[in-house]
């Protein structure tokens, strides 16, 4: 009897020592705290320093159209070169660290961007979630997903009325 309830206690045990598969604070977390903060400063080079040669960046982009860290940042340095300012609202921003069934570690993160159209004063608000697959410390896969649709309206409208004024301007 004593080496049955000894028996029972050790699974017990042994059941709820199992490796936690989910956790909000980790190196990797930091890591993408640390990236977008270079991202908003413009410091690149740190920027890049969280990727693994070879990383492949899906940002609004389907598996067939990768990119690479030098090609991202140069879609990055493009897209925020209209805007008098840009950030992402820190105070709001949730991240968490997950491993697979696979035992893949990825990094989720769930925020907010906002930036402000030079030409015009708009501000837009727009909702962002990051997810990246770290292995050895390093970002080796990352997808992005946010609508800049209304940004890109405002570009289009801006360039339409500029392409306006100068056929006035020529008649």
């Amino acid at each position: 009897m004593k080496n049955s309830i000894f028996l029972l206690l050790l699974l017990s045990i042994a059941g709820c020592a199992t490796e936690s598969r989910y956790t909000q604070q980790s190196a990797e977390i930091d890591s993408i705290k640390a990236a977008i903060g270079h991202y908003v400063n413009g410091d690149w080079d740190a920027y890049s320093a969280n990727y693994a040669d070879g990383a492949t960046i899906f940002f609004n982009a389907t598996e067939e159209n990768p990119a690479t860290v030098a090609e991202t940042i140069a879609a990055q340095k493009l897209s925020i070169e209209p805007l008098s300012t840009y950030s992402f609202d820190r105070d709001k921003e949730d991240l968490e660290m997950v491993v697979t069934d696979e035992g893949e570690t990825w990094v989720n993160y769930w925020g907010t961007w906002k930036g402000t159209l030079a030409a015009t004063g708009e501000e837009f608000v727009i909702p962002v979630h990051l997810t990246y697959q770290f292995v050895d410390g390093k970002v080796v896969k990352a997808y992005g997903y946010w609508n800049n649709t209304a940004i890109q309206m405002a570009l289009m409208e801006l360039q339409e009325a500029s392409e306006m004024a100068a056929m006035e301007t020529s008649e």
